[in-house]
């Protein structure tokens, strides 16, 4: 298997927020990749420039921060065309690899918007570089800027910043430090394109937690009534657990959070985060991780005061 290493640029509206495409707030405007194998070792190379025909002219922000100009740009080619390229130019068995979150959900954006989504099949797995960074050097909730890591790993900096070839060509060096079991065992899922069926629903076991990503439901409601989905469940011998707590909230309702308990391993927390979809159905993301009585007993707490919060809100 090989590693697709890439970045992009992307473009949005320079006239502000009311006037961008909703199904398009960001276009891709570059890209650029790097194509390790197994080992790690390099392989080849993926740039291109791509002509913007939703966002025609920059947004100030991203002219000052990327470098390229309108007139680059009218050099470049039709997304299509680009986007069929780099699929093909990844070959037949690779994982992507990208610095933080966004850049594959925005890949799989605009291929949709531009009617080219069957290039790619989700859900993805792929590595996140900028999460892997952070457990291999830092703790696993720290999240840095790339030329952080750069700088932190005193690797070479012989090109700019911003521009997709060069930050492809970074998180590639990065990349390359992270330990292989780590890698194997921190993988990460994009569900941009979610399971659509109880048979197409993923389990990700990790060496400390469980992830769970549900269906699509038409409503919230319906997936919170759905029993297999809020399940409780100790993801070590695999069995449904009573609560201890049964799921609360949080402020945006679509984060809740419950503990149960096994009587052979001990505390479970288990939280739901409900996603709305692209398509506007609405799906679940279950993780299930254990902890001790003390972190137990922060989330009573926790649960006490948003309820209390309420409760004087409603007297109010």
């Amino acid at each position: 298997m090989n590693y697709i290493i890439f970045d992009l640029e992307w473009n949005q509206c320079p006239y502000g927020k009311d006037f961008e495409n909703p199904k398009l707030p960001f276009e891709i405007i570059e890209i650029g990749a790097v194509k390790l194998n197994e080992k790690k070792e390099f392989i080849d190379t993926f740039h291109a420039l791509i002509r913007p025909t939703i966002y025609r002219r920059l947004h100030f922000q991203t002219s000052k921060v990327i470098g390229l100009k309108e007139s680059d740009l009218r050099q470049g080619r039709m997304f299509r065309d680009v986007a069929r390229d780099f699929i093909h130019w990844c070959g037949e068995d690779y994982r992507f690899c990208t610095w933080g979150t966004l850049d594959l959900m925005e890949l799989q954006r605009n291929l949709n918007y531009f009617r080219v989504g069957d290039l790619l099949k989700g859900p993805l797995l792929y590595e996140d570089v900028q999460k892997l960074f952070a457990i291999t050097y830092e703790t696993r909730k720290e999240r840095r800027a790339l030329n952080y890591a750069v700088e932190y790993l005193h690797l070479p900096e012989d090109g700019e910043y911003h521009l997709a070839r060069e930050d492809a060509v970074y998180t590639a060096r990065v990349f390359q430090t992270i330990p292989d079991d780590i890698i194997a065992s921190n993988y990460s899922i994009d569900c941009y394109r979610n399971p659509k069926s109880k048979e197409e629903e993923i389990v990700l076991i990790y060496p400390d937690y469980e992830k769970f990503i549900s269906r699509e439901f038409d409503t919230k409601e319906q997936l919170l009534a759905a029993k297999d989905v809020t399940a409780v469940r100790c993801y070590v011998c695999g069995r449904d657990v009573p609560r201890q707590i049964r799921f609360f909230s949080d402020s945006s309702g679509r984060n809740h959070l419950a503990v149960g308990y096994c009587k052979e391993h001990g505390y479970i927390k288990c939280k739901l985060r409900v996603r709305e979809a692209h398509d506007g159905k609405y799906y679940a993301i279950r993780t299930i991780k254990l902890i001790s009585e003390e972190e137990m007993l922060d989330i009573r707490k926790k649960e006490a005061l948003i309820r209390l919060k309420r409760q004087n809100r409603r007297r109010k």
